[in-house]
């Protein structure tokens, strides 16, 4: 079994998260995206899609989708449950990771990757051929990322975590969304003490301080 990953990748960073959580080691293969390692034919033998993560398992099954990695480990090693036990809870954090994963981090990547000059012929991950970056996707981006900023703080008024009581799956895309926000210049406002009081509470924990590269 092997992840293949890039640190700086926001998806590869979420499974980095989540296992580091779970204490499950996992041999890594860095990808370097940056030099186009994912493109070439070696890696897109294994995933025509060219993103990162991507998890090998010993028959050679390719898995190539962070959430799905995280389904897989949690099925092999339910304790933590970061996906919950109880019907009830798992609705609720599936519920709430899918809304950290469409109202936060794809509006971050929007804003991102549309507005940054080395994307500009490229707006689109894991593509070979040119795809030119749509300025008003990136302001667009940005009009959602203060709507979900917002919303994530009326959430985290009424719980300590987002899908609940407890630290879930969902508090992981939650925070690399956050984080996606980040690299196109949109911060979590200070006045939002609901959103500052979780978010600092994700950073202070060591699976995430130890995955943190600054982009």
């Amino acid at each position: 079994m092997k992840l293949y990953h890039f640190p700086r990748a926001p998806h590869a960073r979420k499974v980095n998260i989540f296992l580091q959580e779970k204490g499950i080691e996992v041999p890594r293969v860095e990808v370097n995206l940056v030099e186009g390692e994912n493109l070439k034919e070696a890696y897109l033998a294994r995933s025509n899609r060219g993103v990162v993560p991507l998890l090998e398992l010993d028959d050679g099954t390719c898995i190539d989708e962070s959430l799905a990695i995280c389904r897989y480990f949690e099925n092999l090693h339910p304790e933590p449950a970061l996906f919950g036990t109880e019907p009830q809870e798992k609705a609720l954090i599936d519920s709430w990771e899918r809304h950290m994963e469409f109202d936060g981090y794809l509006p971050g990547q929007d804003a991102f990757r549309n507005s940054v000059e080395r994307f500009a012929n490229y707006a689109v991950a894991g593509v070979q051929q040119e795809i030119r970056a749509i300025p008003d996707l990136a302001q667009r981006g940005r009009v959602r990322i203060d709507i979900f900023f917002a919303r994530l703080d009326e959430r985290l008024a009424e719980v300590p975590f987002i899908a609940g009581e407890k630290f879930s799956m969902a508090d992981i895309t939650g925070l690399v969304s956050v984080d996606m926000a980040k690299r196109s210049k949109k911060f979590l406002p200070e006045h939002l003490v609901n959103a500052q009081r979780w978010y600092k509470a994700m950073c202070a924990r060591e699976s995430v301080i130890s995955t943190y590269i600054e982009s």
